[in-house]
């Protein structure tokens, strides 16, 4: 009989196989695998030769040996219990009555009208529930949620009530009106005549249920966020934005503006180059935009009014819950108007949306659904100067951190950070400016901001200067609980006024040739802005942080999956 080998060190029990070249780890797998009779040779370390293992040490593994042969027995009789069950389901086989009337293929949203139909419909396992020998299933398709009612043989195939959750099946049933006093998705349910799964889910540690729970960590429901998706809420919040663009869209319409697409890839800065992201471009520099404004502007001579839905990318390292590296931008040129013009348009194109919402029934669930306080902003919104926020800051006892030339916050001894009030000419913190709003709890304009802390196309307030202060036609719009969600301004309109914002920034005007032309060839009094459709989103579906609000969020260290 040739010898067994085992290395207590390097052996490997599950791939071992007794010979010297492949050791088993233990005296047990030996045993197990080769029968108490097994000619063994054992070595503590790779450096000492392979030698007879110890009397003690034998009847220590033989008893390991037995625990092994009790297991692999009662293994066996399960795997020979889960085939004979398999066997019985197997043998409830489901064939669909050709009897019956034809089955009306649908959409779970398209269901109403057929009541009282024969209809089939497919999509995945949302919920189970088993109830003396019923089984109650709710399914969605992505348009809504049905529950379904498995009794008899129907409920016993395909392991129904233990079926995983996000399994696909198709149901075939009667589609009829739930009796009076009881409730279900969209008022019906379908008892079913014929099921069939599609695709099965995993169980065990893999199933969805067991994936998601209150405690999982947010890096751990980041990395599935292509799973987090089926969730209600999350569905909701998407299906709510989609609806949200599309009444955006209508309210433009409405308003005479029109859509254009400008580009993403670009080569000059609007927001400051701090913030660009770079990539070379076939040997060039090139960068991906911060905004389309300038691109809205080169449009207003042919096509009047113009916005954009664009995704806008900012390089800013920002952790806030209302920052994204990519975001989806929602901008707007206007020409020939005033600055009091363009804050009255905002303000309609927002309430006008947000009419619309209302007035669907769909969106007006789905608000409802995920902020059930919500109302509609009164109209008009709040106009405050920059200057008399200054004040409201300070008269409400408000103040940030003093700052060094850097612009990082200096500490005293005990390393608290220094607070002192606000003074004209500070750009306003974005946690100052929260407080401010949702104290106020209104819809705020937020106008007339010096020229030194805005970018250097904004026009300047005419007659603005105050104590050496000049100031724009600038606004930024603040909603409670989010803060701003609308940049705008007039822009410049006199070229030589456009050239001096150049000089000012210490931007090159050359490649901003194409820009700078507006101002050469007709020029005019426009103005624009733009939305954060994530922020606008947050603020309607009251989430906490704008990563809720975007289909796959990027932010700092995140662009996965």
């Amino acid at each position: 009989m040739a010898p067994i080998y085992v290395d207590l060190v390097e052996g490997k029990d599950e791939t071992g196989t007794g010979d010297q070249n492949t050791p088993y780890r233990s005296l047990a797998q030996a045993l197990f695998k080769h029968g108490e009779d097994a000619d063994l040779l054992v070595r503590k370390d790779a450096a000492e030769p392979y030698d007879k293992p110890t009397k003690s040490s034998i009847k220590s593994a033989k008893k390991d040996a037995q625990g092994k042969m009790k297991k692999a027995q009662k293994a066996l009789e399960n795997k020979e219990k889960a085939v004979a069950v398999a066997k019985e389901k197997a043998a409830i086989e489901l064939v669909e009555d050709p009897s019956l009337p034809a089955a009306v293929k649908a959409k779970i949203n398209r269901l109403t009208p057929l009541r009282s139909k024969r209809v089939r419909v497919l999509g995945w396992v949302h919920r189970l529930r088993s109830q003396k020998g019923l089984i109650f299933m709710v399914v969605r398709d992505g348009t809504g949620y049905l529950q379904a009612v498995l009794a008899g043989k129907l409920s016993q195939a395909y392991d129904a009530p233990t079926l995983p959750t996000e399994t696909s099946v198709e149901l075939v049933g009667n589609l009829q009106a739930v009796p009076e006093g009881k409730t279900a998705p969209g008022g019906h349910e379908l008892s079913v005549d014929y099921w069939r799964v599609i695709g099965a889910a995993p169980g065990g540690d893999d199933a969805f249920t067991t994936l998601f729970n209150e405690s999982t960590k947010p890096d751990i429901l980041n990395d599935l966020r292509h799973l987090v998706l089926r969730s209600e809420t999350a569905s909701s919040v998407l299906k709510l934005r989609s609806m949200l663009l599309s009444s955006f869209r209508q309210s433009y319409a409405e308003h005479n503006v029109l859509e254009v697409t400008p580009p993403c890839l670009v080569q000059t800065s609007v927001e400051g180059g701090a913030t660009l992201f770079k990539l070379d471009y076939y040997g060039q520099d090139a960068y991906l935009t911060q905004s389309s404004q300038l691109y809205l502007e080169t449009c207003l001579p042919s096509l009047g009014d113009v916005f954009c839905v664009q995704e806008s990318f900012r390089a800013e390292k920002s952790l806030t819950r209302r920052h994204l590296s990519e975001f989806t931008h929602l901008e707007a040129e206007l020409a020939f108007i005033s600055f009091d013009d363009l804050m009255t348009h905002i303000e309609a194109i927002i309430c006008d949306t947000i009419d619309r919402l209302l007035a669907n029934p769909i969106s007006k669930e789905l608000i409802s659904t995920l902020n059930e306080n919500y109302k509609a902003p009164s109209r008009p919104f709040m106009r405050l100067s920059y200057v008399d926020a200054i004040k409201w800051l300070n008269d409400h006892g408000i103040q940030h951190a003093k700052e060094d030339a850097e612009g990082n916050p200096i500490k005293d001894e005990d390393g608290k950070e220094i607070m002192v009030d606000h003074v004209v000419g500070d750009d306003i913190a974005e946690a100052a400016e929260r407080r401010m709003v949702d104290e106020i709890n209104r819809p705020i304009f937020l106008y007339g901001f010096p020229v030194e802390i805005k970018s250097f196309y904004m026009k300047k307030a005419p007659g603005s200067s105050k104590g050496g202060q000049v100031f724009t036609e600038s606004c930024d719009l603040l909603m409670p609980n989010v803060g701003e969600v609308v940049g705008g301004s007039m822009r410049i309109s006199d070229v030589d006024e456009l050239m001096a914002g150049y000089k000012r920034e210490g931007i090159d005007p050359s490649p901003y040739y194409w820009f700078t032309d507006q101002r050469k060839y007709g020029t005019c009094e426009h103005g624009g802005y733009g939305l954060g459709v994530e922020r606008f989103l947050a603020w309607i579906a009251n989430r906490y942080t704008v990563r809720e609000c975007s289909l796959y969020p990027r932010w700092t260290g995140r662009a996965t999956p």
